[in-house]
């Protein structure tokens, strides 16, 4: 935009550009204040926290390690079981611990019916607490 212009009848045009400069101003102006400030808002408070010790519990729940073969076979805790003989089993851990874990350990070309069907039983006999055991080195 020139100014002093002796052509009277150019129209005159709007500046279409953006000054940056009082932004970039006003931006370092708010990161000195930030830099000053940031320290003194951090508060300590002296804690006495409690010591964590790393030694493992050794209180272990009672669990039941259930394995299910591809073909359908069913151990219960190496032990081979048929699947009439699981309902009164489920029932008779149910009410001795009613905190017993069911480890279910299947293999990988069991059909997912085989464990569905577990499933179901240990949960109507009072089992809440099932759990699956991989082995995360076979693939």
């Amino acid at each position: 935009m020139a100014f002093g212009s002796s052509d009277r009848y150019q129209e005159q045009t709007t500046m279409s550009e953006i000054n940056v400069v009082p932004l970039v101003d006003i931006m370092l102006v708010l990161l000195i204040i930030f830099i000053i400030t940031a320290p003194l808002l951090t508060h300590s408070v002296k804690i006495d926290l409690p010591k964590a010790s790393s030694h493992p519990n050794t209180t272990k729940p009672e669990h039941i390690d259930f394995a299910i073969r591809a073909e359908g076979t069913f151990f219960w805790n190496g032990e081979p079981v048929t699947l009439e003989q699981l309902a009164p089993r489920f029932t008779q851990s149910a009410e001795n611990s009613p905190n017993t874990e069911l480890h279910i350990r299947a293999d990988k070309n069991t059909h997912y019916e085989h464990v569905a069907r577990i499933m179901s039983m240990a949960a109507k006999a009072g089992l809440t607490k099932i759990g699956f055991v991989t082995d995360p080195t076979l693939e």
